[in-house]
């Protein structure tokens, strides 16, 4: 079995969100392909909370240009509102914009992962294997709701900025 293919795709059910009947297809297809057991595509962020209250999924795919809602409100709706029905799932979101500043955009949204357009069906089963094989920490902020932004956990070099919160040592010089 590829590498990229994670096992175990047959009990996945994956939301995708795309209101572009081809990019459905496209991307219903390939997960398919890769052995996912459950693909429900639906056309806009309307349909997508209410086909995830009827079922939770367990990753959701969503295009970023739709109306009337865009992708990115959608993502800022699910993992911020309080009727939402799943704040914590997985989001890989689609796109044909992939400059950085773009992939910043989204990540700050609260994105998983980004997967730009066109799609490949390897492209599809790395995300997916990433997804699966390395789930973030979920992040509940003032500022920011969803998942751990960072990549890799690098040791600091360089002095600590932050404020120490060990009470002082007594008898210290005054």
């Amino acid at each position: 079995m590829d590498e990229t293919q994670p096992t175990g795709l047959a009990q996945l059910d994956v939301l995708v969100v795309d209101d572009n009947p081809h990019s459905q297809a496209i991307i219903k297809t390939i997960l398919h392909g890769l052995g996912v057991g459950r693909v429900r595509p639906v056309k806009d962020a309307g349909s997508a909370f209410r086909e995830m209250r009827s079922a939770r999924p367990d990753i959701v795919f969503v295009d970023w240009l739709m109306d009337p809602l865009d992708g990115l409100d959608f993502v800022r709706l699910l993992r911020k509102s309080e009727d939402s029905p799943d704040p914590l799932v997985p989001i890989v979101m689609l796109t044909g914009y992939s400059h950085a500043h773009r992939v910043k955009e989204a990540r700050d949204a609260g994105v998983t992962d980004f997967l730009a357009k066109p799609v490949s069906a390897q492209s599809v089963a790395e995300k997916l294997a990433d997804v699966i094989r390395h789930p973030r920490a979920f992040i509940r902020s003032p500022r920011y709701v969803g998942p751990d932004r960072r990549r890799r956990s690098r040791p600091h070099d360089g002095p600590e900025r932050r404020a120490s919160t060990a009470p002082p040592e007594a008898g210290g010089d005054e």
